[in-house]
């Protein structure tokens, strides 16, 4: 699908793999909405990117706020892509603590809330409009890229929750696809490794280091601007549909 002219959503754009995958849209010839929470610096992002972006605030669990960042978008023309990247990290939260207290429920399904329920919320609500354009573009009515994480395959110790939610974005991805073709819509997902994002910027650079040494080639944190050349390379291939695509330099994760 040709990129240059389409409306498209990136979910978690104001930052991050979001905001990556926004800029490469925009440099394409998209026009694209970034939604992302309401105290996100979405406004000065889209301030950035120029006139072909705008941002909404919008919570992905939330109907009534998505849907708000969908009509945006199609205030633009039809929607033809939809980039999810909106989520957050575990809870780092043991099964069992030291002392055999299980792990809180609570926190457990909270995080499967933002990161399965909301990827849920998104899809079904931005097929819904892409099902209703007329148009096909490149044989496609549109086209869904997701997120899931390497976790999905390799969670460590302490990420049950985080891994649970990123394999169940996996576990949907065909299952999307297939269901949706007959709509004309694909759905693929990126899992990407270790990522240079604001939240791995909050650790210590030591800690960074020792993550980047751990990817076996190249030996660096992964660039998001890498994340969005992968997305827009998936939204443009006409053939790539069911898949989830690692992006990892080839790390495997250790148990802790």
């Amino acid at each position: 699908m040709r990129i240059d002219g389409i409306s498209a959503v990136v979910t978690g754009g104001a930052s991050g793999l979001g905001l990556a995958t926004a800029r490469r849209l925009v440099s394409l010839g998209a026009k694209v909405v970034l939604a992302d929470l309401k105290g996100s610096p979405g406004a000065e992002a889209a301030a950035e990117l120029g006139s072909s972006a705008s941002f909404v605030p919008a919570d992905v669990t939330d109907t009534e706020s998505l849907n708000a960042a969908l009509d945006a978008a199609e205030r633009n023309g039809p929607l033809r892509a939809l980039v999810h990247c909106a989520g957050r990290g575990g809870d780092r939260m043991r099964i069992l603590n030291r002392d055999r207290t299980p792990g809180e429920l609570d926190s457990f399904a909270e995080v499967l809330r933002i990161n399965l329920v909301g990827t849920y919320n998104a899809l079904r609500l931005a097929a819904a409009r892409m099902a209703a354009n007329d148009e096909l573009v490149d044989g496609d009515r549109g086209a869904c890229v997701l997120t899931a994480s390497v976790a999905a395959f390799d969670g460590q110790i302490g990420q049950t929750s985080y891994t649970a939610s990123k394999a169940g974005v996996h576990g949907i991805t065909l299952v999307a696809a297939r269901d949706l073709a007959s709509w004309q819509i694909r759905v693929n997902t990126i899992a990407p490794g270790i990522f240079d994002t604001p939240m791995l910027g909050r650790l210590r650079e030591d800690i960074r280091e020792g993550l980047a040494a751990s990817v076996p080639h190249p030996k660096r944190l992964g660039d998001p601007a890498e994340f969005a050349h992968l997305a827009t390379d998936i939204l443009a291939n006409p053939y790539l549909n069911g898949q989830t695509i690692r992006l990892d330099g080839s790390i495997r994760m250790a148990p802790r």
